[in-house]
């Protein structure tokens, strides 16, 4: 064994980012103790619950249980909540007592901002699994009526938001009244507080999306600051409209414990770091995926490869520090989306020096079906 193999290292969470940093720490030949520290010890795969509502997916199938990786890995699963931290990181405080470590890495995720006045009469998609079932129930029952689709950012950090799987769900919708023939009994209405939402897609993606809504007879409401839900009722300062269901997504902000913990925070609520994912001022505390407010561009997503990326490169840096050597490595800020649209896709990319969009093509929705079954072969 060599001197990391006495190493510890904590991560908190159970996402895509920590167990992207699990196996990019084994493939740098990091020997440490690594202990995970989370609520679950499984993972839950969002980005295909989407399908849900259409019978595509259930939802059953898209909880992978993570007890074979974690061994395949060499990982000490411990489940629970973090409360807060101590001796700068040196020891994460939890429900279930503390855990000590050499290096500590944050990959606990964001939380969606709930303070919209009646927002319980919303669905919250990607809160979780529960939510699409919900949502699958919801449209089942409906006879016809008003559904209205929307997101909105963290008013104190704009980059704080999930918009993407919004635009999915306006259009498997479309596409599965459609199927059913019933389409013509309802309205849709896409609305959020932005003129141009989906800005971080880069201006092209933005007209496709809107040129293809008015294509699809799907309403808009656009540009106005959100008030409040109502029973049956979205009111903006632009006004408002009756509905039958609502589907939004708020922005994003930390976990409560990040501010309890003394960790340095952004104005919206997320842990600062530079760009090889350290904590601002905080010694062998590392930050990956949502959790972070990161150097970069405007459009850096809060999405599922971004972090993967991020994870990539803290582990790249985690394991050049247990060498001794200098933590050399940026992440790569890099945004791939398929808009689906239940059996074709839209194709967007975006880095510092491109942006590209495909237009609606069944290839891209059967990529991303594929990209699931690949990405998922790691945890089965």
């Amino acid at each position: 064994m060599n001197a990391a193999a006495r190493q510890r290292i904590a991560i908190v969470g159970s996402g895509f980012a920590a167990l992207t940093m699990i196996r990019h720490l084994r493939r740098q030949r990091v020997n440490a103790e690594i202990t995970v520290i989370s609520p679950r010890d499984e993972l839950h795969y969002l980005p295909s619950s989407i399908w849900i509502p259409a019978g595509l997916r259930q939802s059953e199938k898209l909880r992978i249980p993570l007890g074979h990786y974690f061994t395949k890995h060499e990982v000490r699963f411990i489940k629970a909540s973090v409360t807060g931290l101590a001796d700068g990181g040196r020891r994460v405080l939890t429900d279930a007592g503390e855990v000590a470590n050499d290096h500590l890495v944050i990959a606990s995720g964001a939380r969606f901002i709930r303070k919209l006045p009646g927002i319980e009469h919303a669905l919250v998609p990607c809160e979780g699994l529960a939510v699409a079932d919900e949502i699958g129930r919801r449209l089942a029952a409906l006879t016809g009526g008003t559904i209205a689709v929307g997101f909105a950012s963290n008013p104190n950090e704009q980059g704080a938001m999930r918009g993407g799987p919004m635009f999915e769900y306006l259009f498997i919708i479309d596409a599965l009244l459609r199927r059913q023939g019933r389409r013509d009994q309802f309205r849709l209405v896409f609305f959020s507080p932005a003129e141009k939402p989906g800005a971080r897609l880069g201006p092209q993606a933005v007209d496709e999306l809107l040129t293809k809504m008015k294509s699809l007879g799907i309403d808009t409401h656009l540009g106005h600051k959100m008030k409040q839900f109502e029973a049956g009722k979205v009111v903006t300062e632009g006004g408002g409209f009756d509905v039958d269901l609502i589907l939004f997504m708020p922005g994003l902000t930390g976990l409560s414990w990040y501010e309890a913990a003394g960790l340095p925070l952004s104005p919206g609520g997320m842990i600062r770091a530079d760009s090889k994912c350290r904590v601002d001022g905080m010694n062998g505390v590392w930050v990956i995926g949502d959790a972070g407010s990161y150097p970069g561009p405007d459009w850096l997503p809060k999405q599922a490869h971004q972090a993967d990326l991020q994870a990539k490169a803290a582990a790249q840096n985690l394991a050049a520090v247990l060498a001794g050597k200098e933590a050399r490595h940026d992440f790569k800020p890099e945004l791939i989306c398929i808009v689906d649209t239940l059996d074709k896709g839209i194709l967007v990319y975006r880095t510092l020096k491109r942006n590209l969009v495909l237009p609606s093509s069944r290839i891209f929705h059967l990529m991303k079906r594929a990209f699931e079954r690949h990405y998922l072969r790691a945890f089965r």
